[in-house]
């Protein structure tokens, strides 16, 4: 077993010592969740007027990137709870702007961060039926199972941003080769790529791509899982286990593994309630992070929701960490802190504090907005 779980079993006896104080904390109320997730959301829609604008930073790219499409993940789940007209306007309009295609009208791109905003699409096309709305991501998808290539998931992030788009596509068109597919490739990912696949079920959790599985090691000589990376694979299942229905084929790997990275997660989470950038190296650029907790805070809400996890043990984690995220990552202007920027590893877009303004805003809000959409939902 290695050193650094022997540790978390050790100094977790402090931890379960000092549980039934920190048990005590409540969720805030249901309108303080919705008051944050509007603040919030708010604050970017000011930021960001025109849905169309290309976002530039050390060069231009579309607004229909991946980092964008999480956000309007985030959104439409907001929209499921609170249905404001000006989200679901905001939502259009930008699909309207981009003609319901992929990033910079790339139709048939292979690349799953490309294929994200199709999500957001199909939510929208399930609002109001219009053909032109799913007609694009439909092609791309399609595309891709008139081959037999199902290596392209070769980062972690990819299931997140793709994989939801096929469960979708499988229940509208009443086609399991969508869910077939899909489950392949993400086979492929948790036990090929790399050295032997991404996924380690010693620890039940990911490496984010083949660059940091063993003999990677973080500084600590533990093995490198980043958060947000994680995260996104918290979050994929999640979507997918949304969608599909109860009988589909290939459901109990997708609960499995879900429970798995849940389980490992809880004795990974920080005093303060958030969790680190590297989730065995505390020391390695450690300190409090949005995205990947609120990753953590959705997969862990949605799952005692939906009864597949025993709430006693999850409810105190969710807790901790939701009111850690109102009370130290949310500015009272509506400012997202504690946001690490794009990356793939601990130390990409570092110093993250209260205050720093991440390259890309969009997407850690996503992450907050399906979060705290799960929150809002639990009893």
């Amino acid at each position: 077993m290695k050193r650094l779980y022997i540790l978390l079993l050790v100094t977790g006896l402090g931890w379960i010592t000092a549980l039934p104080a920190q048990a005590q904390q409540k969720l805030p109320a249901p309108q303080k969740t919705l008051d944050a997730l509007r603040s919030t959301n708010r604050y970017f829609m000011d930021k960001w007027p025109d849905v169309g604008l290309r976002i530039v930073h050390e060069k231009s790219r579309a607004s229909n990137i991946w980092t964008r499409g999480v956000y309007y993940e985030g959104l439409m789940a907001l929209y499921k709870i609170d249905p404001q007209p000006a989200y679901l306007d905001y939502a259009t309009r930008w699909a309207d702007f981009h003609q319901w295609d992929l990033r910079d009208g790339e139709t048939y791109t292979r690349n799953a961060d490309n294929q994200c905003a199709g999500q957001t699409y199909i939510d929208l096309y399930l609002l109001d039926r219009k053909p032109a709305r799913i007609e694009k991501i439909k092609a791309s998808i399609d595309s891709m199972l008139r081959t037999d290539k199902i290596d392209d998931w070769n980062w972690i992030d990819a299931v997140q941003m793709a994989m939801p788009v096929f469960a979708q596509l499988g229940v509208l068109y009443q086609d399991p080769a969508y869910w077939e597919r899909a489950h392949t490739m993400y086979m492929y990912t948790r036990n090929r790529h790399g050295d032997h696949g991404l996924f380690n079920p010693q620890d039940n959790l990911w490496w984010r791509d083949k660059d940091f599985d063993p003999p990677y090691q973080e500084p600590n000589g533990q093995d490198c899982y980043w958060a947000r990376g994680n995260g996104w694979v918290v979050a994929a299942l999640v979507r997918v286990l949304s969608i599909l229905p109860a009988d589909a084929p290939h459901r109990g790997q997708y609960e499995d593994d879900l429970r798995a990275m849940l389980a490992a997660l809880v004795p990974l989470q920080r005093t303060d309630g958030f969790w680190n950038v590297s989730l065995h190296d505390p020391a390695h650029f450690g300190g409090k992070e949005t995205t990947g907790t609120s990753l953590f805070v959705y997969g862990m809400a949605w799952a005692m929701n939906h009864k597949l996890v025993n709430e006693k043990k999850y409810r105190p984690v969710v807790t901790r960490a939701w009111n850690a995220l109102l009370q130290d990552a949310v500015r009272p202007n509506g400012f997202l802190g504690y946001v690490q920027g794009t990356g793939k590893e601990p130390k990409d877009s570092q110093p993250v504090t209260q205050d720093s303004v991440p390259n890309f805003e969009d997407f850690g809000l996503g992450c907050f907005l399906l979060a705290g959409s799960e929150v809002y939902s639990m009893k």
